[in-house]
């Protein structure tokens, strides 16, 4: 099969992490065709300058629209894509050299209409940066759903590092307009039609997720209170899982009022659990000050999405209202 690749790059008010996204992709090894699309989501701090910087260089489409978010944008951009297989970017990410020699090779290999491939800390990240990216990429806190081969649930592509294939996009229309939850949202409606997906682990990016610990727990709190969304649109793919951080932060809560009553046993556990997560951080990062940070990271981030999944969870049961009604902040409006 002869594979026409097309990046699919949303970009709303960041030029910088454009720049280093094009950057890298000048120096991929691959010799095969391919084009970038970009498409500027009504930014008011506009990417332009950068992008004509790049295009007698690389092959570049830009596209301006008003802002709809980045599931309509791509969707805008595959629209007016050339090629037969889109390959999803977020624009804080950076390829390494050969991504898409994995990419192109493993499909090549075995065949499938969707992947998703890892995310990586860059050298460069500050270590706020790689703190937040072991906690949302480590099995022993995600399940390694984001990218590991040891995962504990099926693995489902994330659109900060995604192919689709044309003909896939067609089927299924693309992104819907909840945001987060987009990425879930689409698989599950390409494997309710039949379509394959796969894990390229050699291909992964190196995402920067410029982001503080505010942003960070408003991000993990929204990704949270999706979940039970989807669980309603989409019957029978709940999870016990999905209850976890929830049940863990309650746990928590509950044994440190048993500590005070004079049973520690529960929160020797969460202690015992949180040396291990600092030990297996300071393995992977090598520096003691991420794995410490590594422990804020995983405490937002349970804390974050058990009180979103919780928070989502009792109000639709509450309500015979549409999900658009009661969360009108997780929608963007699509003319």
């Amino acid at each position: 099969m002869d594979l026409f690749f097309s990046f699919i790059v949303p970009v709303y008010n960041r030029p910088n992490e454009i720049r280093e996204l094009l950057e890298s992709i000048l120096l991929q090894t691959y010799s095969g065709p391919y084009e970038i699309v970009i498409v500027e989501d009504g930014s008011t701090i506009s990417s332009e300058e950068v992008i004509i910087s790049f295009e007698s260089q690389l092959p570049i489409t830009y596209l301006q629209k008003a802002n709809t978010g980045p599931g309509d944008s791509r969707n805008y951009g595959m629209r007016r894509a050339k090629g037969n297989y889109f390959i999803v970017l977020d624009s804080d990410c950076i390829l390494t050299p050969e991504y898409l020699d994995m990419v192109h090779t493993s499909l090549m290999a075995e065949y499938v209409d969707c992947y998703g491939g890892p995310d990586a800390a860059h050298e460069s990240f500050s270590k706020v940066q790689k703190a937040i990216n072991y906690a949302m990429t480590s099995v022993l806190t995600t399940g390694g759903i984001r990218g590991s081969k040891k995962a504990i649930d099926k693995f489902q592509p994330r659109s900060f590092n995604m192919g689709i294939s044309k003909k896939a996009f067609d089927a299924t229309g693309g992104y819907g307009n909840i945001h987060p939850g987009e990425d879930p949202d689409l698989i599950i409606r390409l494997w309710e039609q039949g379509f394959n997906t796969k894990l390229i682990p050699e291909a992964y990016v190196f995402h920067k997720r410029r982001i503080d610990w505010h942003k960070f727990y408003i991000q993990v709190n929204k990704f949270g209170m999706v979940r039970p969304i989807l669980n309603k649109w989409h019957l029978g793919t709940a999870k016990i899982t999905y209850w976890f951080p929830t049940l863990f932060c309650l746990g928590l809560l509950v044994s440190v009022v048993f500590a005070i009553m004079g049973s520690s046993i529960m929160l020797f556990v969460y202690i015992l659990y949180f040396c291990v997560l600092f030990i297996d951080s300071l393995l992977k990062n090598k520096d003691i000050e991420i794995a410490i940070l590594s422990l804020v990271a995983v405490s937002i981030q349970f804390y974050g999405y058990g009180k979103g999944f919780l928070e989502a969870t009792l109000k639709l049961n509450a309500s015979q209202k549409k999900p658009q009604e009661i969360f009108p902040n997780l929608f963007f409006k699509i003319n």
